[in-house]
């Protein structure tokens, strides 16, 4: 407890009277003003009361403002107020307020059956019903719904039972009338009614695929301990599946995905009851949230001294449960009082869901002594950190710790280290915790490629999509892979579940390794190694941080003044400080060590690209701005002022295709940007590829589908320089490639281009590729019924 102590600085210590012992803290230690609510909620002074609204008078005004939008035919508004209307309406035991919160669920369906979102409509109905059994409306509804959805028997059941609860003759009339032409339809179609294992609320299974790999933990020079396997591993061979310690969506998705499966929201999203703050995509989701963490899922958690044992350790599947195991709330703690977890950081609410786990599981052990807190076999770099970092952690550790004092209230006591134990946890949690991504389309989803299709060009759709952080996790054992710029193994999330997926042949003893975020081909090397530094205090030296490689010398540099020279012009300086090896740095700072290989192993473009490098001149160097084949000089302030300019009016020109206000001067001027990049940057470099790929999807958003597809290909053509040929980023075009294909009518062409990015995304993904990138499976139907 001294040592952190004596991290917060002289001047502040000496500023502030000594504290009491943690367990003793006063709750006037917490700001005054507490973190404030959504409009309209109230503080719940008790544990796990909800925070609730202004009575029910909130949702009503609200439910008024949705009719009104829902007559005037205003769907999209009606259906963000019926939503607004449910986060606030009251849930009362006595089933006094049932009636509303029935009657919303119904509005809202309502709403959804006009915009064409029946399955969501159908789970609003079912929500109704299981409120409010008696509600005629919504067995109607539900009826209706099933009818349009071609559930022909599920719709007269519900029909009839709406008839026999209809009290007025009209309504009644109605009733018959749909009941008559249902059953015309069912005379003519055999439908079967699906049961509610079919939809959302169900949820998906992954695809049934074996693990056959073993890792073993062990130590490894200059990175601590890694992974490797005691066997070869193949490629694309699913190597560990995990579903993590705790996880936390980030404040960035709060309203856009799923708090639970961290997937998009559906438009029936439901809302957390004691609090109504965070959103789920179904029951399901909401359910697991408030007792989804199983004791026996969790082998990790030690309350005492004892680590795991590192020597050997088999990752295959974590998701067992027994089927009688209590369960351990991930959400319920956050829910008492003024709702910390919306103001605090992502990585401190994720330290107080393994704290909150800790307590559970010692108080469902019945061990409510005092508490010190979790002993995570996770590194931390609190030694080495700032004397800032050092105080913002101690910080958030005391404002954390009355938090979950004032849930807890007297059932517990504090032990003094505990306060301790919580920095070195929230240290733990910002070195170890993963992001969880999301795989994001850019052109309306998959439902508008399968209504428009490809064949007019007017109608075309680019497929584009771009990876988007949802959430952070801890996961005990891929916290224990280490990093790789050039990873060989491939990471991707179904719900909260981590996969890990080899991408290339990985021999026996040799490290599996992922990606922390920086890779080569995506980032330079300057960045690659600031990033690391920053976030995880080490420096790479993996094989494309501490080797010479092609992608690191052109990604970011100019073309030689020389026309026709390939040679590299870059911001950087290199020198030789022996035989073998090249210094690199950036502005006098060092950066790292290459070591340059045989000339025998160096291929033609990198020859090309830097023959400086090759050459028996002990004393080379090269200085920003100079070429790396013929030494030839560039103004390198201006050519980057020039490029950074041109590059600028280019991403103007898509913002006017995304608003529909693209003219021939703009096409025109566009080009001639790109043209000017062309001329300064260097014909491998990433500037260039990314001004070809925004060009490409403007045209095709335009409908100049020969255009699109010219600077489509230019853009494959240097990725494939950048990175190796079967790199997932490569896959990702080729499907935009695909796209523009289909809406030229180039069927043969775009069956051939996408074997191509199915064969990669089978490499990263294998099975999975079509749950985790829908719109492939709509483009491999496209390309196989094409004639």
């Amino acid at each position: 407890m001294e040592r952190l102590k004596s991290a917060v600085p002289a001047d502040l210590r000496r500023g502030h009277d000594p504290r009491p012992p943690i367990h003793h803290l006063p709750t006037s230690h917490l700001p005054r003003r507490s973190p404030s609510l959504p409009p309209g909620h109230q503080r719940a002074d008790r544990p796990g009361a909800r925070a609730v609204p202004q009575g029910k008078g909130r949702a009503v005004e609200l439910q008024g403002q949705g009719n009104a939008c829902f007559y005037r035919r205003e769907f999209q508004q009606a259906l963000s107020f019926y939503s607004q209307a449910l986060r606030y309406a009251p849930i009362c035991s006595d089933g006094t307020d049932e009636i509303l919160l029935a009657t919303l669920y119904v509005n809202r369906g309502s709403t959804m059956h006009k915009l064409g979102l029946l399955e969501e409509c159908l789970r609003d109905c079912d929500r109704a019903i299981s409120v409010s059994p008696n509600y005629a409306k919504a067995w109607y509804r539900r009826g209706m719904i099933n009818a349009s959805l071609k559930n022909y028997s599920s719709a007269m059941h519900d029909l009839e039972v709406a008839l026999s609860m209809e009290a007025t003759s009209s309504g009644k009339s109605n009733i018959e009338q749909e009941l008559k032409l249902i059953l015309l339809n069912h005379r003519n179609v055999n439908g079967v009614g699906r049961s509610s294992s079919d939809r959302k609320d169900a949820g998906l299974l992954h695809t049934a695929e074996p693990h056959m790999s073993v890792l073993e933990c062990v130590s490894t020079p200059g990175k601590g301990r890694g992974m490797t396997s005691p066997n070869d591993i193949s490629p694309a061979s699913l190597i560990h599946v995990e579903d993590p310690l705790a996880a936390i969506i980030l404040k960035s998705c709060r309203e856009t995905h799923c708090h639970y499966c961290f997937s998009e929201a559906p438009a029936d999203v439901v809302f957390c009851p004691l609090c109504t703050i965070p959103v789920y995509c179904s029951k399901k989701c909401q359910e697991q949230a408030v007792g989804g963490i199983s004791l026996n899922q969790d082998t990790f958690i030690k309350s005492n001294s004892n680590g795991i044992d590192l020597g050997k350790l088999s990752l295959t599947s974590t998701k067992h449960k027994a089927p009688d195991s209590k369960q351990i709330t991930e959400h319920r703690h956050e829910c008492g009082g003024a709702h910390w977890a919306a103001v605090l950081p992502a990585d401190i609410v994720l330290a107080g869901r393994i704290m909150a786990q800790y307590i559970d599981r010692r108080m469902l052990a019945g061990k409510n002594s005092t508490i010190s807190g979790p002993n995570l076999d996770l590194i931390h770099h609190y030694d080495i950190d700032s004397p800032t970092k050092k105080l913002e952690s101690h910080i958030y550790a005391i404002v954390l710790l009355l938090c979950l004092q004032k849930y807890y209230r007297s059932d517990l006591s504090w032990k003094e280290e505990t306060l301790s134990q919580l920095v070195l946890l929230i240290c733990q949690v910002k070195v170890n915790s993963i992001a969880i991504v999301r795989m994001k389309s850019m052109d309306e989803g998959q439902g508008r490629t399968e209504n428009k299709g490809y064949s007019a060009a007017g109608d075309a759709v680019m497929c584009s999509v771009e990876q988007v952080r949802v959430a952070q996790a801890i996961y005990m054992s891929g916290s224990l892979l280490n990093h790789s710029c050039r990873p060989n193994v491939h990471t991707y999330f179904h719900s909260r579940t981590l996969f890990l997926r080899s991408t290339e042949y990985i021999e026996s003893g040799r490290p599996v390794e992922l990606s922390y975020g920086p890779q080569a081909g995506k980032m330079n090397l300057p960045e690659r190694q600031k990033s690391l530094q920053e976030n995880y205090k080490f420096s790479c030296q993996c094989s494309s941080c501490s080797e010479l490689h092609l992608s690191d010398l052109v990604i970011d540099s100019f073309r030689c003044p020389q026309s026709t020279c390939l040679g590299a012009v870059s911001e950087l300086t290199y020198s030789r400080s022996k035989e073998n090896f090249m210094h690199v740095s950036l502005q006098e700072s060092d950066v790292c060590k290459l070591s340059l290989p045989h000339i025998s192993n160096v291929d033609e473009d990198t020859k090309k690209v830097g023959k400086l490098f090759f050459r028996n001149d002990l004393d080379l160097k090269i200085d920003p701005g100079y070429c790396m084949s013929y030494r030839s000089q560039l103004d390198l302030a201006s050519v980057v002022a020039t490029s950074d300019r041109a590059a600028s009016k280019i991403n103007r020109f898509k913002e006017l295709t995304v608003i529909d206000k693209v003219s021939e001067v703009s096409v025109t001027d566009a080009l001639q940007s790109l043209e000017q990049i062309k001329k300064l940057r260097h014909p491998y470099s990433k500037a260039l590829a990314q001004a070809e790929d925004i060009i490409a999807e403007a045209f095709a958003k335009i409908g100049d589908q020969g255009q699109a597809e010219k600077h489509c290909e230019e853009s494959v053509k240097i990725l494939k320089k950048l990175y190796h040929p079967k790199h997932i980023a490569i896959a990702h075009e080729l499907i935009k490639l695909v796209s523009i294909k289909l809406s030229m009518g180039d069927m043969a062409s775009a069956e051939a281009t996408f074997a191509q990015a199915e064969a990669i995304f089978s490499l990263y993904y294998g099975p999975d590729a079509l749950r985790i990138l829908p719109y492939i499976n709509v483009l491999k139907r496209t390309v196989s019924e094409a004639p």
